[in-house]
């Protein structure tokens, strides 16, 4: 389980944040302002720090700062300044993204998300005989290649990541496709299909696993 430093003044952000994150996968240590944040990264590991701009005594562009000072932790900057200068600023200082308040949930999600993939080792999951390799961008059973396109490897990936949370067809293309994708619902239908079609093939009891959530989505079990 990743564990995440969420700083944030507000404490109803606090609660809502951890509230979204934690079913995911991710443990949330929770501190509202700079210098407990700093004071916990001191004594303990962490994995990301998501990180309020505009906090009282300390704000986020000196904690950040100071962090850099001694931890080469993944920070990523939530706030409600959306001036391309104080994102500038606040890449400057060391953090690794930057994301204005209101975000949607989902999008926060894949932004930590990819910025864990970028700084972990490539993940090898292994599912009933069933391995999923993005270091070789392989998907095998019982050392038998399953052929799949990019977006189906990317679709397959984010489901055995995520077991048991189900995805909608939107968020899913928001994930695998891109936010400004004009990609249509029946694609992901399509995608799916043929994801279950080829494991199918070589004798993976794909029915087990991946299943359409009538009306909401997929998900795997």
């Amino acid at each position: 389980m990743k564990r995440l430093l969420v700083v944030d003044d507000e404490v109803r952000m606090l609660q809502l944040l951890k509230l979204y994150l934690e079913p995911h996968g991710f443990e949330c240590i929770t501190k509202t302002n700079g210098h407990d944040a700093i004071n916990y990264l001191a004594d303990h590991e962490v994995d990301l720090v998501l990180l309020d701009i505009m906090m009282p005594e300390i704000n986020g562009w000196a904690t950040a700062k100071l962090i850099r000072g001694f931890s080469n932790v993944p920070i990523i900057m939530l706030t409600a300044r959306d001036q391309s200068t104080d994102m500038v600023k606040g890449l400057g200082i060391g953090a690794d993204d930057y994301i204005t308040k209101p975000f949607e949930e989902e999008v926060l999600l894949a932004r930590i998300q990819a910025l864990l993939r970028r700084i972990s080792p490539p993940s090898k999951i292994e599912e009933n005989g069933l391995i999923w390799d993005e270091g070789n961008h392989e998907l095998t059973f019982r050392d038998e290649k399953i052929n799949l396109t990019p977006k189906e490897f990317e679709m397959i990936g984010l489901l055995l990541q995520n077991k048991k949370t189900v995805f909608s067809r939107e968020k899913l293309i928001e994930i695998v496709w891109g936010y400004d994708s004009d990609t249509e619902g029946r694609t992901v239908d399509s995608h799916i299909r043929n994801i279950r079609d080829k494991c199918r093939k070589t004798g993976f009891p794909i029915e087990d696993h991946l299943k359409t959530v009538w009306g909401l989505g997929y998900k795997w079990e």
